[in-house]
């Protein structure tokens, strides 16, 4: 099959996203690239794997098809599937068909949340073999050089039902994510929302009381991504406390009396 290049294009990051290395994460997935291995990332929900998923793609020069994984996702939704185009039936890829076509870096976000029957079609791509079998075509894609795959779950949400069997885990390089030290997470805040550094930090000091919550009332504490919401909201002209409760407080919980401590927590800092 002719590999149409003009349909990657739209994938292309055009410019460079903001990312703050915390560690040594940046060389670690340079060097899983170089040697054509995968990449797992685990950690909180917004603390910033999306975001150097992104960044690393555009550090590639490689465009990115990102899948936001859910428990009705099928193997077709990934690979693609026959279509009836006026009168005659043709082929489309899917994301990942696409990404491995292509030479893209494939990044499943939250694969915990698909089907386990779904996953199983990446086990070929994730070792040595690094195949797309396309069952409904009767063929095997071999993954062109620059292809990568990348998958993302958080940790806090494993349960018996959710989580990455052995057979998938041991194929990949996992790397470890959690929010970044104060200093950077208040510089992040800053230069996401443009928020002053006194005001970004105090965000970050409310994050992390709430974070101190999780497991007592709260499944998660504030996330970076919170805080930026937050401090956008500031920017555009709401106080402190408006901002804390619409952006951070009711995205963290509906239960009354949790409601009322995090707004408490909030009034301490604010």
């Amino acid at each position: 099959m002719e590999v149409d290049h003009r349909l990657i294009e739209p994938y292309r990051i055009q410019e460079e996203p903001y990312f703050e290395p915390v560690g040594s994460e940046i060389s670690l997935f340079t060097a899983a690239y170089a040697n054509r291995l995968p990449v797992l990332i685990k950690g909180p929900t917004g603390c910033g794997k999306s975001r150097f998923v992104e960044y690393m793609a555009w550090r590639l020069g490689r465009p990115l098809v990102t899948v936001s994984c859910h428990e009705d996702m099928t193997a077709s939704d990934l690979v693609g599937r026959y279509l009836v185009v006026g009168g005659e039936t043709v082929w489309q890829d899917g994301p990942l068909t696409l990404a491995v076509r292509h030479g893209a870096l494939c990044y499943l976000d939250e694969v915990v949340e698909a089907r386990k029957d779904t996953t199983v079609v990446i086990h070929p791509l994730a070792d040595d073999r690094r195949i797309l079998p396309m069952e409904k075509q009767g063929t095997l894609l071999r993954a062109a050089a620059e292809f990568c795959l990348v998958i993302s779950y958080n940790p806090g949400y494993q349960s018996v039902l959710k989580d990455l069997k052995q057979s998938t885990r041991q194929r990949f390089v996992a790397m470890e994510f959690d929010y970044p030290d104060a200093r950077r997470e208040a510089l992040i805040v800053h230069r996401e929302s443009g928020l002053d550094h006194a005001l970004a930090a105090s965000l970050v000091r409310f994050a992390h009381l709430t974070r101190n919550l999780k497991g007592n009332g709260l499944e998660e504490g504030a996330s970076t991504r919170l805080l930026v919401h937050a401090g956008r909201l500031i920017q555009a002209g709401c106080s402190p406390a408006e901002a804390c409760a619409a952006g951070i407080t009711h995205a963290l919980t509906d239960d009354p009396e949790m409601l009322a401590a995090v707004n408490a927590l909030s009034d301490a800092i604010f």
